[in-house]
């Protein structure tokens, strides 16, 4: 794998990671709830999701 493959795969999964945290975010509350979901908690599950 090459440097420049290397970059684009980092902001190509830190770009993931900023959406799906903030579609945990802008959740609705209920559905949240209904998901077990807290919304405080978005940045580690993003995290969870996009690095393992």
């Amino acid at each position: 794998m090459t440097l420049i493959e290397t970059i684009r795969q980092t902001i190509a999964k830190r770009a993931v990671y900023a959406r799906t945290k903030a579609e945990i975010e802008s959740m609705p509350l209920d559905v949240a709830l209904d998901l077990n979901i807290h919304r405080d908690d978005a940045a580690k599950i993003a995290w969870q999701a996009v690095y393992g």
